[in-house]
């Protein structure tokens, strides 16, 4: 019984205090953006294939039979959808996005763009068709359209130390918590986010980029753990991770290497690494039975310090990003 209690109790905890959010302030709910880009319903209506239904195979392969001019036209006609559609050739994408953003990000490759609810946006650095290693870093809370700042810092910090070969995406493209609260401790927007990344990474596939390397910070490592079956990684990192609901490496099922880091500052250190009524995302990756392989982190500060230049963190970052840790 008291052993039930405690569960009981650190469930209750980890409502009030797991997510990937340096604030400490309520939690509102958030619903999934989720199926076919903005857009869709004049796209079909024109007579063009339904993308709710295409594989990012089937895509590339649809792009592939039009002529440049018709690829143009469709990128003016309907940027929204070619902006969005995974599979589609990158400099489609990043023209029909400079187009739907209004130069929101101007200077900057913009793979994805979403105006839907709080707005997802998936930006570029580096030649991600010709780099040699490629990364994505996957954000936790109170990350959108409109706050992009901390997941930027950490996308710049890791290409200015992996170097010119890498390309690193600063992957923003689900539905993230806001604050503290039921959503940070569920899964709901996790297993959307799974299956949205799923879908972006089996798209850089068909663009022959190559096998990338995950960095999934905080909430976003518990969208890292359950996309893990499906996506092909080189490498998955859980940063700053309140769990990836999963007891250990290989109730995660992939082929990646996966690695784990927590700074003893961080306060999602105090989370309750339980998994009670749908609530708290399990086993601490950097516990010694989880079985990841562990990158230092002993200089970063607090739960954002893990990208910050000079750490240990950013080099090793840089190094697996690279290839070059085996």
């Amino acid at each position: 019984m008291r052993r039930f209690t405690r569960t009981l109790v650190a469930a209750a905890l980890t409502v009030t205090v797991v997510a990937g959010t340096a604030g400490w302030a309520s939690g509102n709910s958030q619903q999934p953006v989720t199926g076919a880009p903005a857009g869709t319903g004049a796209w079909r209506a024109a007579g063009l294939p339904d993308p709710q239904g295409m594989t990012p195979v089937q895509v590339a392969d649809f792009f592939l039979g039009l002529g440049r001019e018709r690829q143009q036209e469709l990128v003016r006609s309907h940027p929204g959808v070619v902006g969005n559609l995974d599979g589609a050739p990158l400099a489609l994408r990043y023209q029909a996005n400079a187009l739907v953003s209004g130069g929101r990000w101007a200077g900057q490759q913009v793979l994805a763009y979403d105006p839907r609810g709080r707005g997802q946006a998936v930006l570029v650095y580096g030649d991600l068709a010709r780099a040699a290693h490629v990364a994505v870093v996957v954000p936790g809370s109170d990350t959108d359209a409109g706050h992009l700042d901390g997941l930027v810092r950490k996308a710049t910090a890791l290409r200015g130390a992996a170097g010119a070969r890498t390309a690193v995406v600063a992957w923003a493209g689900y539905t993230t918590p806001v604050g503290v609260g039921l959503d940070a401790a569920s899964g709901e927007l996790a297993e959307a986010g799974a299956a949205r990344l799923t879908g972006f990474l089996a798209g850089l596939r068909t663009v022959n980029a190559a096998e990338p390397a995950l960095f999934c910070h905080s909430y976003g490592s518990v969208v890292c753990g359950l996309a893990a079956h499906e996506i092909k990684a080189k490498d998955l990192v859980a940063v700053a991770s309140p769990g990836m609901r999963a007891d250990d490496v290989a109730a995660l099922n992939t082929g990646a290497r996966v690695w784990a880091a927590k700074d003893p500052t961080d306060w999602i250190d105090r989370v309750p690494n339980v998994s009670f009524a749908g609530l708290g995302h399990g086993t601490d990756p950097t516990d010694p039975g989880f079985g990841a392989r562990i990158v230092p982190a002993g200089d970063a500060d607090g739960h954002d310090g893990y990208f910050a230049p000079g750490t240990a963190s950013l080099r090793t970052f840089a190094a697996i990003a690279r290839g070059d840790v085996r």
